[in-house]
């Protein structure tokens, strides 16, 4: 079935999307930037740089930090770190509702993906 990927463009260069608002769960479940980070299969670094993303996006921040490595430290998410993501996913279910009669009404051909072809079917030219 074909799926919505929802991706909102912010003042500027930012955006939000699923991968960011992926990461913000993680570290809102795990406590933990690194641990979110990992569960991604992501650099640390690259987890922070979409953090910080977000924050310069909306201009106040969306995860919290404390020093103390191991044994106190860790992140959380800011209340509106955690609005963000309530109302993300709001936004894609709704998105999916208002355009699933559409998508359905396209038919089957917008169901197959390119990289599900047979490696032994010949390529169209």
């Amino acid at each position: 079935m074909a799926r919505v990927r929802l991706h909102i463009h912010l003042d500027g260069d930012h955006t939000l999307g699923p991968g960011k608002v992926q990461l913000l769960e993680g570290v809102r479940d795990h406590g933990s930037i690194s641990a979110a980070a990992r569960g991604m299969e992501m650099a640390y670094r690259h987890a922070w740089e979409l953090i910080d993303d977000l924050n310069a996006g909306f201009g106040r921040p969306v995860v919290e930090t404390a020093s103390g490595g191991r044994a106190g430290g860790g992140a959380r998410l800011t209340e509106f770190g955690e609005e963000l993501v309530r109302r993300f996913r709001a936004m894609e279910a709704s998105t999916e509702r208002a355009i699933a009669r559409d998508l359905r009404a396209l038919g089957p051909p917008l169901v197959r993906s390119r990289t599900r072809r047979s490696r032994s079917a010949p390529k169209a030219r």
